[in-house]
């Protein structure tokens, strides 16, 4: 490794995050108990709130998810009023999942709870510390993004 980072420095961070990544995960399941809505259909949610309405195509590429998993995880948040199909005004044909007042509302309720379940988590760092991890965690994001661009 060309900056002396070792192997074992690697393996031990990979294996952190993953542990990280677990105890989230495992939270907001335990948050979502209280809702009406699947983990799918909370990341999928997330995605059309962060970045406005999209086709099941798009959602189904954002999600990782196959189209016809997309097309019928859609049709239950369409069921439960969470969102509505809306057809794109410039093009007929095009079919986009736009979030609806009851989908926006749970989603917010529930990044609330999320954000106060890290506050408990970071209440014992001082800001100098939690501001580094916020510096640090930002730099780590983009360069993963930059890295899967290639």
């Amino acid at each position: 490794m060309a900056n002396n980072i070792t192997v074992e420095v690697i393996a031990d961070l990979e294996k952190r995050l993953r542990y990280i990544a677990g105890d989230i995960k495992q939270n907001g399941r335990k948050i979502l108990a209280n809702y009406p809505i699947t983990s799918p259909q909370f990341i999928a949610l997330q995605w059309l709130l962060e970045e406005g309405d999209m086709t099941i195509g798009e959602l189904s590429n954002k999600n990782g998810l196959a189209f016809s998993t997309t097309t019928d995880l859609v049709d239950r948040m369409e069921k439960n009023k969470l969102v509505e199909r809306v057809r794109d005004s410039n093009d007929r044909r095009v079919v986009r999942i736009h979030v609806l007042k009851k989908g926006k509302t749970i989603i917010e309720e529930v990044i609330l709870e999320r954000q106060k379940y890290l506050g408990e988590i970071v209440q014992n760092f001082s800001l100098e510390q939690t501001n580094t991890l916020n510096e640090l965690l930002t730099f780590l994001h983009q360069q993963m993004k930059s890295v899967n661009e290639k």
